[in-house]
C-alpha cells in the first residue's frame, strides 16, 4: 500500500496580518490523494470577508509598518531569514506536494523542497544591489532627475497546482524584495503546502500582514483579482483563465504577471546525438507526467531519421517507471485529479480519432487500478494541424511530427497559439543557437531545458504577458516616480 495513505494534514485557520485565525466561511476544503483517491488533508474555506481581512492587513503592512520603507540590505535580510526557515522544512514540504497532486519525490525534493528557498536567496541579493533612486542628468537640461523605484503596493499572487511551492515564490519573492506586500491564493487542489510557506514567514518574523494566506476556489479568486485593495495580480495558470484575469485588470487598469499556457516544441536536427537528446528529452517533455507549462510536447524530427527518433522517444517513454511517486525510483506519478486524468484521455481519444498512431502507451496502466494514472503516451505520424498538436494536454502525451528542413522545422514550431518555451537538439551548439534566435519564443534551451532564476521567464502569443525572474521580474514589482530638480 503506498506510504501516502499514512498521511493526513489538517490546517484549521488562515494566516492573515501574520496570525492564524479562523475563517468566516461555513466549511471546509477536502483535498484528494491522487494515488489512493481518498481525502488527505483538509483546510479551511474563505469567505469574501476573508478576502477583505487579508487585503487590508496586507495594505497595513506598507502605510502603519516601515516594510516599504526599509532598505535594500534590510529587506534582503529579512528574506534570507524566510528561505533558511523554508529550508528547516523543505522535506516535509516536499511530501505535503507529493501527498496533494502526486508528484513524484524526486521531483518535488530538490523543486518544491529547497528550490524556493533558493529564489528567496536570488532576489535578496538583487534587493541589495538595486539602488532604491539615481540620479540623471536630465535632458536636454539644465537640471537632474531623480528616477525612484518604490513598491507597486498590495500583490495578489494566484497560483497554480502543478509547481504550487516553486510558482508562489516566483511571484512572492520579487514583490517581498520590492517591498510589496501579498495575499496568496493557492489552488485547492494544493492548499495545503500554502500553510508551510505561512509557518516559515511567521517564523522568520516576516512583519504582520506582508504575508498572508487565503484559500479558496475561483470565486474566490476573482474576488480577490477584482478587489479594490489590490494594486497587482501575478497570476499563473491556464490561457483561458489568464484572458478573464487580463479582463478584469485591464478595466481597472491595474498591472498583471499572466505566466500561461504552452505547447512548446523540441526541434531535433540531423546531426543530434539522439542518445544524449532522449536523456534531456527525459526532463524537457515528461516533468511531473506532463504537467509542466514548458513541456516540449511536439518533438520535431528530420523525416531522414523520423523512424529512429520515433522509437528511441517510445522506448523513452515506456522506459520510465510509473507508480507511486512517495517511492524515490518512481519517474512518472498519477496526474492531479481526476478531471485532469479524464482531460487528458480524451486527448488521446481525439489523436487515435485523427488517426495518428499510438506508438506506446495509451492507456492506463496495469496494476494500478486505484489512482489517476496515464501512461506516457508517443503518437507518431502526426501533422501540426491535429488536436493533439496544436491543444495543451498538460500530461504525458509527445506527437512525433516529421520536417524536411530547418526552415520548415521553424515554421513549424512557431504555428502554434502558444508561445513559452522550446528546445534544440543538435550536436553544434552554435547552430542550435541560431535557431533558438529564429523561434518566436519566450524561452528555449539548446541540448537542455533549465529555467534560470537569473533569466527572464514567461512568454509571447497566447503564453502569457510579462516576465517572471531575473532583474526583469524584480522590475514587475516597482513603479517608477521621476521628481525633477532644476539645479
Amino acid at each position: 500500500m503506498p506510504s501516502e495513505t499514512r498521511l493526513h494534514y489538517r490546517r484549521e485557520h488562515l494566516f492573515i496580518g501574520g496570525d492564524w485565525r479562523p475563517s468566516t466561511a461555513p466549511g471546509t476544503r477536502t483535498v484528494i490523494s491522487p494515488v489512493t483517491e481518498q481525502p488527505v488533508g483538509e483546510a479551511p474555506d474563505t469567505a469574501p470577508a476573508d478576502v477583505d481581512a487579508a487585503v487590508a492587513a496586507a495594505r497595513q503592512a506598507l502605510t502603519a509598518s516601515p516594510w516599504a520603507l526599509w532598505d535594500g540590505e534590510t529587506r534582503a535580510a529579512a528574506l534570507d531569514r524566510f528561505a533558511d526557515a523554508l529550508e528547516r522544512r523543505a522535506e516535509e514540504t516536499a511530501r505535503v506536494v507529493t501527498a496533494e497532486m502526486g508528484m513524484p519525490i524526486s521531483v518535488s525534493g530538490p523543486v518544491e523542497g529547497t528550490g524556493p528557498a533558493r529564489t528567496l536567496r536570488y532576489f535578496a541579493q538583487l534587493a541589495r544591489a538595486t539602488p532604491q533612486e539615481e540620479r540623471r542628468p536630465a535632458f536636454p537640461g539644465p537640471g537632474t532627475t531623480v528616477v525612484r523605484r518604490e513598491p507597486v503596493g498590495v500583490v495578489a499572487p494566484v497560483v497554480p497546482w502543478n509547481f504550487p511551492q516553486s510558482l508562489t515564490m516566483f511571484k512572492v519573492a520579487p514583490a517581498l524584495a520590492a517591498g510589496c506586500a501579498v495575499v496568496v491564493k493557492p489552488a485547492p487542489e494544493t492548499v495545503l503546502d500554502a500553510f508551510q510557506l505561512a509557518d516559515a514567514a511567521q517564523e522568520a518574523g516576516i512583519p504582520d500582514g506582508v504575508v498572508n494566506v487565503v484559500t479558496g476556489g475561483r470565486e474566490t479568486g476573482a474576488y480577490l483579482v477584482a478587489h479594490p485593495g489590490v494594486d497587482k495580480v501575478a497570476f499563473t495558470g491556464s490561457t483561458e483563465a489568464g484572458r478573464a484575469i487580463g479582463e478584469v485588470c485591464g478595466r481597472l487598469l491595474r498591472p498583471a504577471t499572466l505566466e500561461l499556457g504552452g505547447k512548446s516544441a523540441a526541434i531535433v536536427l540531423d546531426d543530434a546525438d539522439l542518445g544524449q537528446a532522449v536523456r534531456g528529452l527525459a526532463w524537457a517533455c515528461l516533468l511531473n507526467s506532463g504537467q509542466t507549462c514548458y513541456t516540449s510536447s511536439r518533438i520535431l524530427a528530420p523525416r531522414s531519421r523520423y523512424t529512429e527518433v520515433v522509437d528511441a522517444v517510445a522506448d523513452l517513454a515506456a522506459s520510465l517507471r510509473v507508480g507511486d511517486p512517495s517511492d524515490p525510483a518512481t519517474r512518472v506519478g498519477p496526474l492531479a485529479s481526476a478531471r485532469q486524468r479524464a482531460g487528458v484521455e480524451s486527448y488521446i481519444d481525439a489523436g487515435l480519432a485523427g488517426g495518428a498512431r499510438v506508438v506506446t502507451g495509451g492507456g492506463r496502466p496495469a496494476g494500478l487500478e486505484r489512482g489517476w494514472f496515464v501512461e506516457p503516451t508517443v503518437f507518431a505520424d502526426v501533422d501540426n494541424s491535429a488536436v493533439v498538436a496544436r491543444e495543451e494536454i498538460f500530461g504525458p502525451v509527445l506527437v512525433v511530427i516529421p520536417y524536411d528542413d530547418v526552415d520548415q522545422a521553424v515554421a513549424i514550431a512557431d504555428d502554434s497559439p502558444y508561445g513559452l518555451a522550446g528546445t534544440v537538439w543538435t550536436s553544434d551548439e552554435d547552430k542550435g543557437l541560431e535557431i533558438a534566435r529564429r523561434m518566436r519564443t519566450g524561452t528555449v534551451g539548446v541540448n537542455f531545458y533549465n529555467i534560470d532564476l537569473g533569466a527572464p521567464f514567461g512568454g509571447v502569443k497566447a503564453s502569457g504577458l510579462g516576465r517572471e525572474l531575473g532583474p526583469e521580474g524584480l522590475a514587475a514589482y516597482v513603479e517608477h516616480k521621476s521628481v525633477y530638480l532644476r539645479s
